[in-house]
């Protein structure tokens, strides 16, 4: 399923993992349940400035009809709202999922200092997998970017809501 390239980017990255970066993961994990309980894709997020969770988000656009309420969007607008201020200088966001391109610029503009994510997003990502866009020379910003952490777990998440959308489209046709 993945190739050899992959596993050792991963190990590589968890390799440079601190407890804090699990720990705030794991506040992510619990915005992504958030979201498999109301039925969205199981993304969370939390922001973290000065060792404090200052915002967290999980997926919406389906309940809000929003189709930018993804969870780094909900995470930062809570941040940004929470502290007063749309930069987010010296903050981190955690997420399950590796960002879309939408969230990726959103985290230019709020001047995120780092990013950590769980588990790739190979069609989707703009961060490493499908895109770099992090990587461009002609953004005026530069984020740290640590992907792998607890990725498993968010990794599993994702295929757990997947497949019980699958059984239930199954049943669905069975009738």
């Amino acid at each position: 399923m993945y190739g050899a390239e992959y596993m050792q980017d991963v190990t590589a990255a968890v390799a440079g993992t601190n407890d804090n970066d699990q720990t705030y993961m794991r506040a992510a994990l619990a915005q992504a349940r958030l979201a498999f309980d109301a039925g969205e894709v199981p993304v969370g997020a939390v922001v973290v400035q000065d060792g404090a969770i200052i915002g967290r988000g999980y997926n919406q656009p389906i309940t809000t009809m929003d189709p930018s309420a993804h969870a780094e969007m909900q995470a930062l607008r809570d941040a940004a709202s929470n502290i007063g201020n749309y930069r987010l200088p010296g903050a981190t966001l955690y997420v399950t999922v590796e960002p879309c391109t939408m969230c990726t610029g959103l985290l230019v503009h709020s001047r995120i200092n780092r990013l950590v994510y769980g588990t790739r997003e190979p069609k989707a990502g703009a961060v490493e997998s499908a895109l770099q866009l992090l990587q461009q020379p002609f953004y005026n910003h530069q984020i740290e970017v640590q992907g792998g952490v607890l990725a498993d777990e968010c990794s599993t998440i994702m295929s757990d809501f997947f497949q019980l959308r699958r059984e239930a489209k199954k049943r669905l046709k069975q009738r």
